[in-house]
């Protein structure tokens, strides 16, 4: 389907007074990613969304440098002071001049927006020919929500907040769920118009929906089928409930496609991360980031990857095991008690437990490569320290400290000959009681 160009508006400048901590609101992390990263990739995978304008106020450094390092395809606008979300926007009139096209307005802390929920909502606007389209949820409960205020005849006329609404407005169960498609050509006069006579001294943006009815412009909402995509964070619970919800629909996912997930309550895996039929995850595994685990695994329990993993065919990552931007490769073991991060696993190489990569330094803040090739295997308590190389069918000794590539099929040790000193402690137990008799 073709439709005029979209450009998106996200609203990030609000401090989130109650999220109780002196980061932005938006950097919050579920899985280690910000909650405004999973709104921008779902508007750059709607396949709609040409430009987006990231509008900052609050630690506005801090989200501009995110953003900056992050996403080629955004803008930040500097919102100062943040007068409301309807100044929000016309922050990016001066952007948008002469643009005829839409321009989709969503907030910043929606981590669970779908990018076929914006698709459909962006092809509804444009299908209905509409000047403004307003997206909305019907609630049985829907306390602290905007209500879509309606006509005799069924006609949308208003959003009112609900700090502002009278006791019937507040009964209404149809709310605004903060994501707008404007025809930019004719809507954007209106906010050069907006007042901020309210409970708050703001301007809404919820006001535009006002002023489009009076100049008889064509004011669509489109019902959403899912509320739970419009789950917005402003607290520290909401996060955590954010949290358990993403990962429900990844967890059952991936059990649909196969993967045996012992235990879903206790058990948390990123929605980036593919893992393939019959591999099984035991209780307690923690996955974050984006990574890529093969068919009949074995993972767990109580093992963290950290991101970056790519992990192959009948591989075992064992308890209490830390895998971070490493690749391991068909029938490896990693079993017990170790660190793997920044290193290459060949195939049927074996981890003997307690074995460390090695990988960072923290005087030159360098992070180096561990590489141990198929056949390899550490005794327990080794320390690979990076850069190195564990060379073909080649062992390291229990308790060693490697700091020189291993020889292909070589054993390297390092420790120290074992000595004994007969009778030491049956000493010691005699100096404790009295002195050598």
């Amino acid at each position: 389907m073709h439709v005029k160009k979209v450009k998106s508006v996200i609203l990030a400048a609000g401090k989130g007074t109650r999220m109780k901590s002196a980061l932005p609101k938006v950097l919050h992390t579920i899985f280690d990613k910000p909650l405004l990263a999973y709104v921008l990739e779902a508007l750059d995978k709607s396949g709609y969304i040409d430009e987006k304008f990231v509008i900052v106020g609050h630690e506005a450094e801090k989200v501009e440098n995110y953003v900056n390092d992050n996403f080629s395809g955004a803008k930040c606008v500097l919102q100062s002071p943040q007068l409301g979300t309807g100044d929000a926007v016309s922050k990016v009139v001066p952007y948008l001049k002469d643009f005829d096209g839409y321009v989709v307005v969503v907030c910043g802390d929606t981590p669970l927006i779908e990018p076929d929920t914006i698709k459909n909502f962006v092809e509804f606007h444009d299908n209905n020919d509409a000047d403004l389209t307003v997206m909305s949820a019907v609630f049985d409960n829907p306390k602290n929500y905007g209500r879509i205020v309606r006509d005799k005849n069924n006609k949308f006329t208003a959003i009112v907040e609900e700090k502002d609404a009278t006791p019937n407005q507040k009964a209404i169960k149809e709310v605004n769920a903060g994501i707008y498609c404007i025809n930019w050509k004719t809507v954007s006069e209106a906010f050069s118009n907006l007042k901020n006579n309210n409970a708050q001294g703001e301007y809404y943006l919820t006001d535009i929906v006002k002023w489009a009815v009076e100049k008889n412009l064509k004011v669509q909402s489109y019902i959403l089928d899912n509320n739970e995509e419009i789950f917005g964070i402003n607290s520290k619970i909401q996060l955590a409930q954010a949290t358990k919800s993403l990962n429900k629909k990844s967890l059952e996912r991936l059990m649909e496609e196969g993967v045996q997930i012992t235990d879903p309550n206790s058990t948390f895996i990123s929605p980036e991360t593919t893992i393939e039929a019959d591999t099984i995850i035991l209780p307690n595994v923690y996955i974050t980031g984006k990574n890529q685990i093969g068919k009949n695994c074995k993972i767990g329990p109580f093992s963290h990857i950290r991101g970056g993993a790519v992990i192959g065919d009948n591989v075992r990552i064992g308890n209490f095991v830390e895998i971070k931007k490493s690749v391991i490769k068909d029938n490896t073991n990693v079993s017990h008690l170790s660190y793997v991060g920044d290193a290459k696993l060949g195939s049927h190489v074996n981890i003997g437990a307690g074995t460390i990569t090695a990988n960072y330094n923290p005087i030159s803040k360098v992070k180096s490569e561990t590489i141990i090739k198929d056949g390899a295997n550490t005794g327990s308590n080794s320390v690979l320290i990076a850069p190195v190389t564990i060379n073909e069918m080649a062992s390291v000794g229990a308790g060693s400290i490697i700091t020189k590539d291993v020889e292909a099929y070589s054993l390297a040790v390092t420790r120290p000959p074992l000595r004994q000193l007969s009778n030491w402690v049956k000493m010691k137990i005699e100096q404790l009681s009295g002195g050598i008799k």
